[in-house]
């Protein structure tokens, strides 16, 4: 399951360095006092932090979701495989045994 949550991940880090970055490249370029422009960063990348956690943790409770319906849709395969499986070695006795009755 590591394979599996390593590109989320790498998609999710990325996804919030990307973000941070383009928030911050629109601050640098607007036209404002060192002052105002150290208040807008801040506030800003307060509120981009958040948000990418929010998304994070959104992701992480439907990947968390998507496992355990997964999880239990595999169990539920399996049950019927297994009922099919047992169906047939009992069809295959009963065939063995036909068979054998008829050439004694």
């Amino acid at each position: 399951m590591d394979e599996q949550e390593k590109p989320q991940g790498h998609f999710f880090t990325g996804l919030l360095i990307g973000g941070a970055l383009g928030v911050l490249a629109g601050i640098l370029f607007a036209p404002k006092s060192g002052k105002e422009l150290r208040s807008d960063i801040k506030e800003k990348g307060g509120a981009a932090f958040r948000d990418a956690k929010e998304i994070y943790a959104d992701a992480g409770t439907k990947t968390k979701e998507i496992i355990e319906e997964a999880t239990h849709q595999a169990k539920e395969l399996k049950k019927d495989a297994d009922r099919h499986l047992s169906e047939t070695r009992q069809k295959t006795k009963e065939i063995l045994t036909r068979g054998e009755a008829k050439e004694a």
